[in-house]
């Protein structure tokens, strides 16, 4: 079976007219923020059958890492912001914060990883930086049988997606920012579906008995609406989000935002391990972002490897990689153009 977060590593996908363009789908699974390099640290297996990444540390902060990260988005906003662009810089939590009570018993989150987000939110806005507290929101779903994230799985779920959606829609609206465009051009969501099958932390870390110990879960989403055009779309979107897996139209964030702010919205995605400061490239380089520039760039990143810079081969697939000079370098050129 096909997982549903499956995609070839290295491929970007867009969003356009609020309508999932779903470009390359193929059958090698993935999860959001795993390289190559760490697939032999495996998972935490916890209570209940709750598996959690065994790359994200649950002990130390980076303080040095996150510097480097705001730095870099820092050097971002004043590029895009001579393009009359707007930032907006969003975190996902940490899978373990919601769910401590399911870590396997010995296992702690530290003061420093509980402190954590709360520090990353007080350091972007220090850089005046604006983001979204996205915490709020995604408590707000856990009742009845819907979940933050997954069980068996890195992802959060589609309301968590959605509950996120519609608190980066409220800031996008209080900055001020006019978005063009037509009322009523926004995404209609779809009907909601309900699936069975294996998360992706069990599909690729778990023997074939732990996986049956484990079990599928049970995904609700909601189905995709049929693309509208072509690949390369004329209309413009006023919002384009930058991310990985976790802002895939699977899970709804780009719909969602679409249909809250009544907007087309563009979206560029890779595979966690592809990093997010290649995949901000894939963006700004495709002549799309130099014929039709949006007004707002939403930028999603994790939590866990928030503090991993351009360079950090322990985190990214060698053809992301790059320094932190490349980086910038190669993004005020695509910006400026």
């Amino acid at each position: 079976m096909t997982h549903p977060f499956s995609r070839p590593f290295g491929t970007a996908g867009k969003l356009l007219r609020g309508a999932a363009l779903a470009v390359g789908l193929g059958a090698a699974s993935l999860a959001a923020g795993v390289a190559p390099a760490l697939a032999q640290s495996g998972i935490i297996q916890g209570q209940g059958g709750w598996l959690f990444p065994g790359w994200e540390s649950l002990s130390v902060l980076d303080k040095a890492g996150i510097a480097r990260t705001i730095g870099l988005l820092k050097d971002t906003q004043t590029a895009l912001a001579a393009k009359n662009i707007k930032l907006l810089p969003v975190v996902v939590p940490l899978k373990a914060s919601f769910y401590t009570d399911k870590l396997p018993d010995g296992t702690k989150i530290s003061a420093e990883i509980a402190g954590q987000y709360d520090y990353i939110l007080a350091e972007l806005k220090k850089a005046r930086l604006d983001t979204v507290d996205l915490r709020p929101a995604l408590k707000s779903v856990q009742t009845g049988k819907q979940v933050i994230f997954y069980r068996a799985d890195y992802h959060w779920s589609v309301w968590s997606a959605e509950a996120a959606a519609d608190a980066v829609a409220q800031a996008i609206k209080a900055s001020g920012v006019k978005l063009a465009g037509a009322a009523g051009s926004g995404d209609k969501l779809g009907s909601w579906v309900t699936q069975r099958h294996l998360g992706d932390l069990a599909e690729r870390f778990l023997t074939p008995d732990q996986q049956k110990q484990v079990g599928p879960d049970l995904y609700t989403v909601r189905m995709q609406p049929e693309a509208k055009g072509g690949l390369v779309d004329t209309a413009s979107a006023p919002v384009h989000v930058v991310g990985n897996s976790f802002v895939q139209p699977y899970l709804g964030f780009p719909q969602k935002l679409s249909s809250a702010l009544d907007r087309p919205v563009a979206l560029t995605w890779n595979p966690g391990n592809v990093g997010p400061w290649v995949t901000f490239l894939q963006f700004t380089s495709a002549p799309d972002f130099a014929r039709n520039p949006p007004q707002v760039v939403v930028w999603q990143f994790n939590e866990g490897p928030f503090h991993s810079a351009p360079e950090a081969t322990d985190q990214w697939d060698a053809s992301s990689i790059m320094t932190a000079q490349q980086f910038r370098d190669r993004m005020q050129a695509a910006v400026g153009k």
